[in-house]
C-alpha cells in the first residue's frame, strides 16, 4: 500500500469519527448508513449489544430525550490500517445540555472500533463504547 493511500485512508477514517459525532449531535438517524456498515455491531453500556444498522438506529431513536441536545468532541484518534480493514480508537467528551444552558451532564468515553472499506467508503463494522467518567451538574 502506498503512503498516499495510507494517509488518505487515515484521513477518511478520522472523518468517519467526525461524521459519527455530528450525526449524534444533530439527531440525523436516517444518515446512519454514512457511518455504519449494514452488519454493524455496537456495544455500549446504554444499549447493550446491538447488531445490525436497523437495531442501532432504533435504539438511537428511542434513546432521544425531549429538549436535550449533545455535543461530542472527539480526540486522541489512533488508526491502524490493514488493507480494507482498520482498527481505530478515540476518546470522546460528551456534553448534554438544553438550548442556551450550560451542560447538565458530561461524560468521557473511550471508543474502539473496526472500520471496513466499502463501495461507499469507510464504515464502522464494530464499535465498543466504554465510559471512563461522568459528571452531573
Amino acid at each position: 500500500m502506498s503512503t498516499d493511500t495510507l494517509v488518505a485512508d487515515r484521513i477518511e477514517i478520522a472523518d468517519l469519527f467526525t461524521r459519527f459525532a455530528r450525526l449524534l449531535d444533530e439527531g440525523r438517524w436516517e444518515d446512519a448508513d454514512t457511518v455504519y456498515a449494514d452488519d454493524v455491531a455496537v456495544h455500549s453500556p446504554r444499549g447493550g449489544e446491538l447488531r445490525g444498522i436497523d437495531k442501532v438506529v432504533g435504539f438511537m431513536r428511542q434513546a432521544e430525550v425531549e429538549g436535550q441536545r449533545s455535543q461530542h468532541v472527539t480526540t486522541d484518534l489512533l488508526v491502524d490500517v490493514d488493507g480494507d480493514q482498520a482498527a481505530a480508537s478515540a476518546n470522546s467528551l460528551v456534553y448534554f445540555y438544553r438550548s442556551g444552558q450550560a451542560p447538565h451532564f458530561t461524560s468521557g468515553l473511550r471508543m474502539t472500533s473496526t472500520a471496513v472499506r466499502t463501495a461507499a467508503g469507510w464504515r464502522f463494522r464494530e464499535m465498543r463504547i466504554v465510559p471512563a467518567w461522568t459528571r452531573e451538574g
